[in-house]
């Protein structure tokens, strides 16, 4: 199986909200502790090592690549 990185939601924006939605009131080590919970069920629920193995390679480099747009908008 490949990684799909096109969205499969029919309305994208409902899924996110309802992500953002989730961490409200929470701490910062709380909102940490849900967000490595729901890693941890959508990586069983992929149940593919591979993929997941792409999906952290990817998660990664966007988030190298944001680094590298706020060094260089500084």
């Amino acid at each position: 199986m490949r990684l799909s990185t096109s969205s499969n939601f029919t309305k994208p924006d409902d899924a996110f909200r309802a992500i953002v939605e989730a961490h409200r009131g929470l701490s910062d080590a709380e909102s940490a502790d849900l967000d490595a919970a729901l890693v941890l069920v959508l990586a069983n629920h992929i149940g593919d090592i591979e993929v997941l193995r792409q999906a952290i390679e990817l998660a990664k480099q966007r988030m190298l690549d944001g680094q590298q747009q706020q060094q260089q908008q500084q």
